[in-house]
């Protein structure tokens, strides 16, 4: 593998430095489509509520490298088992892992046919920037570094690296989020975790005396998403997001001149796979302008769904606790004139912060090794984990409408 003339750096509020010394590294980040990322911000509608939310995929996917970079340079047994090839495709799995995503974050695949991991993968296998410079490097490259964001490697702790539930995707954005939204939900001690990481019998475990670190981490997932992810703000600006692409996609039905008011959105309406290059050229910058537009255009639905979007005139929300609540909700919207279709949305959000992988088939354990040598799986070790495996589900369910007939 290539070095480059001189080490990379970058700097980085949650890492110090990001830190390039491998050339085939640097140009892909250099690839355009890899320096999109910079016009996608990492989360939905959180800056809604958190207004310093504005980090992009760009910064979370260095983060991500430079945690990868720092496992297979100083985890033992982990480093010496893996040869220069390996370690490379492990950091560019970890670099290119959200090269895929469209804007508004998760949002987004409201109006696309494929989700951003399939674009992803499509990126690094098809005629793409990014797929020309790894293939020259080696024309295995591109599969292999698709294999490991798939979960596919045949080697364990190669996708445990980038996919697992104690991964570098995960311990980047819990940070990388906490730090741009204020908050100190997410915040857990990432050092002590990488010095108490070991490699045994192929896969990734963590020392027994590193379990409280862990533990804070499997804690700062569950408080984050309860208290940022899943906001109910943030959730209602992501649903006015998903009510309008709704919107489009049926005005795509009957008048496909919506196509020639926003064809940044085009190439999604359709229901068909848009392809790499469509995906490219819609950034949120181009999104946002697409919102505009349709501000201007013939619908009174689209036009008033855009304008609240821009505007913050969000829905409202309220937790539904039987059948007659929602019934309430849908005549006082009538009222208003609106249509329940698009002016009332339910949500139904829950989320596990650690799941065993009996109870999650697309997980990886986390596993412990114990002063004896033994390994075993986290809820087994520790009495939090345990009791947070154990707990009901804990589930919200809400529905978001509008209080007030917007005057355009």
């Amino acid at each position: 593998m290539q070095k480059t003339d001189e080490v990379k750096v970058m700097r980085d509020p949650i890492h110090g430095y990001i830190h390039v010394d491998e050339q085939v590294i640097w140009d892909c980040i250099n690839a355009k489509e890899f320096q999109r990322l910079r016009r996608i911000h990492q989360l939905g509608g959180d800056f809604q509520v958190y207004h310093t939310a504005e980090h992009t995929r760009f910064s979370h996917s260095l983060g991500v490298y430079e945690i990868v970079r720092r496992m297979v340079g100083e985890i033992p047994h982990l480093k010496e088992s893996l040869n220069e090839y390996e370690k490379v495709t492990a950091m560019l799995a970890g670099l290119l892992h959200d090269i895929g995503h469209g804007p508004f974050s998760h949002a987004f695949e409201g109006i696309s046919a494929l989700k951003h991991e399939e674009y992803t993968v499509k990126i690094i296998l098809e005629n793409s920037e990014i797929h020309h410079i790894l293939e020259a490097v080696d024309p295995n490259l591109p599969k292999d570094v698709a294999s490991i964001i798939t979960y596919q490697h045949p080697k364990e702790c190669m996708n445990q690296l980038v996919s697992g539930q104690l991964d570098a995707d995960r311990m980047d954005y819990l940070l990388r989020d906490a730090y741009f939204t204020g908050t100190s939900y997410g915040n857990f001690d990432l050092e002590r975790i990488l010095r108490t990481i070991r490699m045994v019998d192929g896969r990734i475990v963590v020392k027994e005396s590193g379990i409280h670190s862990v533990e804070d981490y499997i804690m700062a997932r569950y408080h984050m998403y309860w208290q940022v992810y899943l906001h109910p703000v943030a959730r209602s600006y992501e649903a006015l997001l998903t009510v309008l692409f709704k919107r489009l996609k049926d005005l795509y039905r009957i008048d496909t001149s919506i196509c020639e008011a926003v064809p940044m959105f085009a190439p999604f309406l359709s229901g068909e796979a848009a392809s790499i290059e469509a995906l490219y050229e819609l950034d949120e910058a181009a999104a946002l302008y697409g919102l505009s537009c349709l501000i201007k255009w013939k619908d009174d639905i689209a036009k008033d769904l855009s304008y609240r979007i821009l505007n913050r005139k969000l829905f409202e929300y309220k937790t539904i606790r039987n059948s007659e609540d929602d019934k309430d909700i849908i005549s006082e919207v009538e009222k208003l004139g609106y249509n329940p279709e698009y002016y009332v949305f339910h949500d139904a959000v829950s989320q596990t912060p650690y799941s065993p992988y009996a109870r999650n088939e697309n997980g990886h354990n986390i596993w412990v090794l114990e002063k004896d040598g033994s390994v075993v799986e986290l809820s087994k070790a520790s009495d939090i984990v345990k009791a947070l495996t154990n707990a009901d589900l804990k589930e919200e369910k809400k529905v978001y409408y509008p209080v007030e007939h917007l005057v355009l």
